[in-house]
């Protein structure tokens, strides 16, 4: 049996061109073709099941049909699906179907069209109805003709009908599911497509952005870059100078009266502008402190502490805990410098009669204590460098955080200071 028909929902844009063109030419001139199929064939076998009468009949409806479609032809292409005219031209056609095939069951052929164009043509309400008009054709002429004439025939017409009937609805079923599935999938690749869009922006974006954090990040870097040299010369060729200008004053004020005296100070100025020198070219060329080249960060710190206890004749005491490992350069060159800041600060603001400087390895960490007794300060109220000043507390804790450290300050005006770095124990490769 014929069912009711949609066009494919083909997977290219091409192919869904070629059979919407197939399918317009089939609505297009189709009609004709079946309908002169169906008068061929009624004609042929019109003197065995027709009768005189009936062939007069037959010929008025056969020119109204083409007539129909003739009309049609014209009226289709200014008609939108389910508007009144395409309702006329399906009710007129099936009735003309009907009436044929009620003269000669041959003309089914013809009426089988309802099937093909029942959905763009009736409202979505009456499409069952023009199925099941079609099937009722179609039922009767498969039975032998209508009126069925016998009680055998009523009963074969009935059982066509149903089956008719049930296969037209059950095809009717599948195609409005297919199409529905098929705009579903329009509409999901519709949003993909949208989807992609907004990704194709966002990565665009994205690149900028991309761009932006470079140029960002190289200016940081140049930043950075400016921070480390500034403290490297701070704490090399600053502290080398004040140590040197002391060193001068003590000359200056001992000239006189302890010549020998003043020449020891003098030497301690030489030996202090030529270790000054040295540490500008190895900060130029980004080595390690000197104090580093022949020994490790404990002997470094040993010696750097007895050497501020003798310029400063103050009592200074050196202490490890823990079990030594080697370190890694930045890591001993870091703490290195963060404990030549804090014995600076002390020797030149503290008045300390005492410092105790304490190095502790810790599993994965490193800790560096710098204590003294001296006058002490408020923490809160430091201030910060400038360029006149030294970089002091914000200079360490900059240097330990370039390693993932943090350095505590600890002090308070009459109770002496506590200057407490701690960085990760990254040992020597």
């Amino acid at each position: 049996m014929t069912q009711p028909l949609r066009p494919p929902r083909p997977a290219t844009a091409a192919g869904s061109r070629t059979v919407e063109d197939r399918w317009e030419q089939f609505h297009r001139y189709g009609p004709y073709a079946v309908l002169t199929l169906a008068t061929l064939v009624a004609a042929a076998a019109a003197d065995l099941i027709m009768t005189r009468t009936e062939m007069y009949a037959a010929g008025p409806l056969v020119a109204a049909a083409y007539g129909l479609q003739l009309w049609w032809r014209r009226a289709r292409p200014r008609t939108a699906a389910g508007a009144p005219a395409g309702v006329v031209y399906y009710v007129t056609r099936t009735v003309l179907a009907f009436a044929l095939s009620w003269l000669n069951p041959f003309f089914s052929i013809y009426a089988a069209l309802g099937y093909f164009d029942v959905e763009p043509l009736m409202p979505k309400r009456f499409v069952r109805a023009g199925l099941l008009a079609t099937a009722l054709t179609l039922a009767g002429s498969q039975s032998g003709g209508l009126p069925p004439a016998s009680l055998m025939n009523w009963v074969a017409f009935g059982a066509l009908y149903l089956v008719n009937t049930t296969l037209a609805l059950f095809f009717w079923q599948v195609g409005m599911r297919e199409e529905e599935k098929a705009r579903f999938q329009a509409e999901t690749i519709a949003e993909l497509e949208r989807t992609n869009l907004r990704l194709e922006e966002a990565m665009a974006e994205n690149a900028a952005l991309h761009d932006q954090l470079l140029v960002q990040a190289r200016e940081a870097g140049i930043d950075d870059e400016r921070r480390r040299l500034a403290a490297e010369i701070h704490d090399t060729l600053a502290q080398g100078l004040t140590g040197i200008i002391a060193q001068l004053q003590v000359v200056t004020s001992l000239a006189d009266r302890d010549p020998e005296t003043a020449r020891l100070h003098l030497e301690r100025a030489a030996a202090l502008a030529r270790h000054s020198l040295g540490e500008a070219r190895r900060s130029v060329h980004n080595l390690a402190p000197a104090a580093l080249d022949h020994d490790e960060l404990t002997g470094a710190l040993e010696k750097a502490v007895a050497a501020w206890a003798e310029q400063h004749r103050v009592r200074a005491d050196f202490t490890v805990t823990g079990t030594v490992e080697p370190v890694h350069d930045e890591i001993a060159a870091t703490l290195l410098r963060i404990a030549g800041e804090a014995l600076a600060n002390a020797g030149r603001h503290a008045g300390a009669s005492r410092v105790g400087v304490t190095l502790s390895f810790m599993g994965d960490e490193l800790t560096l204590d710098v204590r003294d007794d001296g006058r002490g300060f408020d923490p809160a109220a430091a201030a910060p460098a400038d360029r006149t000043g030294g970089f002091g507390l914000g200079g360490m804790r900059a240097r330990a955080e370039r390693i993932a450290g943090a350095v505590e300050v600890e002090s308070e005006p009459g109770g002496g200071t506590a200057v407490s770095a701690r960085v990760p124990l990254v040992r020597h490769p």
